[in-house]
């Protein structure tokens, strides 16, 4: 039977889900909502922890692997914005070969990954070793570029990109921080709660089994225009370590729902038959495993 193998894999929590009866339409409720649980492995953020300014503050004339270590520290000792724990779904649709309509749910962070707290954060481009150490350690994946696109076509708010100049300080504190100015701008044109689904203010880190042909490299696509096309294809030309303003880290939940069933991500990506509904590039076997083999 078709993704017998990875319906099987239903993980050990008990999850309460309402499951549509039909595909998702556009505009349409997700067809399960994501459990508080699946944020579990994310430490509760200290009352004493810097807000967003004052770490930024704490980084300027840092970059590369030497900012991002410190940001790593932050995020993985919990500072980051409560919102962000508040995990949204995202439904892709799927028809298998013999017919079978198959509908995956995958839970995201409605933003990309920021430091600080509600009121004052950052959001923080990084490098892949840390981004990869970053999800391994809370629970997370990095998405594919089709999760990419269904989180663009799925998102409340639509930003239109703000590309700044290409300079030398492109990699720079100073540089990040003004753009994330640029995106708080955008975000108070359409005001809404910080947890709703928000996409095209960044490109993506992501996975793709280009980083198994291309070792040393960090893998990036996205950053969609309003039109529905991103300007950065998927691209491997700059090394690991890289990262400009305009990267950006969305964390996926390792747990996604098959038909409302709880579920690997990493067993559906492999799965020779559900992997196309997630991955345009066909299984990617072992993404944990990926994952890790990059920091």
């Amino acid at each position: 039977m078709i993704g017998r193998k990875v319906l099987r894999s239903a993980l050990a929590f008990a999850v309460t889900a309402t499951v549509s009866t039909s595909l998702p339409q556009a505009g349409r409720a997700a067809a399960v909502q994501c459990p508080a649980p699946l944020t579990q492995g994310v430490p509760k953020r200290q009352g004493r922890a810097p807000r967003g300014s004052e770490v930024m503050q704490a980084l300027q004339g840092l970059q590369g692997r030497q900012r991002d270590d410190l940001v790593m520290e932050q995020v993985l000792s919990g500072n980051l914005p409560p919102f962000l724990r508040k995990l949204v779904p995202v439904d892709i649709a799927g028809v298998l070969a013999n017919g079978e309509r198959m509908l995956v749910t995958i839970c995201v962070m409605p933003e990309y990954l920021a430091v600080g707290d509600n009121r004052d954060f950052v959001r923080v481009p990084m490098g892949l070793a840390s981004a990869a150490r970053i999800a391994s350690e809370l629970g997370f994946l990095l998405p594919t570029p089709k999760m990419v696109d269904a989180i663009y076509n799925r998102a409340q708010i639509r930003l239109a990109p703000r590309p700044m100049k290409p300079t030398a300080q492109m990699e720079s504190t100073d540089y990040l921080m003004r753009h994330d100015q640029i995106i708080d701008a955008q975000r108070a044109q359409s005001p809404s709660v910080l947890a709703a689904l928000t996409s095209g203010q960044k490109k993506d880190i992501v996975l793709t089994n280009r980083l198994r042909s291309k070792p040393g490299r960090v893998a990036i696509y996205g950053w969609h225009r309003q039109n529905g096309r991103p300007i950065q294809p998927l691209s491997t030309v700059h090394g690991a370590e890289y990262a400009d303003y305009s990267h950006g880290v969305r964390l996926v939940s390792q747990t996604a729902f098959v038909n409302g069933r709880p579920t690997s991500l990493a067993e559906i990506m492999a799965d020779r038959e559900l992997a196309g509904i997630v991955s345009s590039e066909g299984p990617i076997a072992d993404a944990t495993g990926l994952l890790a083999t990059q920091f």
